[in-house]
């Protein structure tokens, strides 16, 4: 998104209205991000120049964040996920944020409300390197009062949403 597109305060404006097409092609998508432009127009009854504005229109609203592959993790090297959950300092989810992004193997993070304030999903070699990511890495953050991990012994992917 361009610093023009932005707002004053740097957030995005507020993505245009999607109707059932849009949200046709969303749902296509996601079942399959590497679907051709007229593979969707097919799927989605549109033009595959309307179906081609149409998802960049998604993108430059940020709609579409990104295209992305869904990946076994342990059949890629990656046998142990944790969902880890951390008890952080009021006011320092940005700091947090921003460090936690950059650890080796974090997947999703979350901020939450009820017992603990983040949630993150990470995915290691194995537990000696969950290990080493919690107690020497994470828990070393200033602004982290606690954790709590949670060792993840079987992952369904449900895949695509409706």
């Amino acid at each position: 998104m361009s610093a023009e597109q932005m707002a004053g305060d740097g957030t995005p404006p507020p993505a245009r209205p999607l109707d059932g097409i849009d949200r046709d092609i969303l749902r296509i998508l996601r079942a399959d991000g590497r679907a051709s432009i007229r593979s969707v127009a097919e799927r989605a009854h549109v033009s595959r120049a309307n179906a081609y504005a149409r998802i960049n229109r998604l993108v430059e609203d940020g709609v579409i964040r990104g295209f992305s592959a869904r990946i076994d993790q342990e059949r890629a090297g990656q046998g142990t996920s944790a969902y880890i959950t951390l008890k952080i300092v009021q006011n320092s989810w940005r700091s947090v944020r921003e460090q936690l992004q950059e650890l080796p193997g974090a997947a999703h993070l979350a901020l939450v409300s009820g017992d603990f304030d983040v949630l993150l999903l990470v995915h290691t070699d194995d537990n000696r390197a969950l290990r080493e990511l919690v107690l020497t890495r994470i828990q070393a953050m200033p602004e982290v009062l606690s954790t709590r991990t949670l060792l993840v012994f079987e992952e369904t992917d449900l895949g695509p949403g409706p």
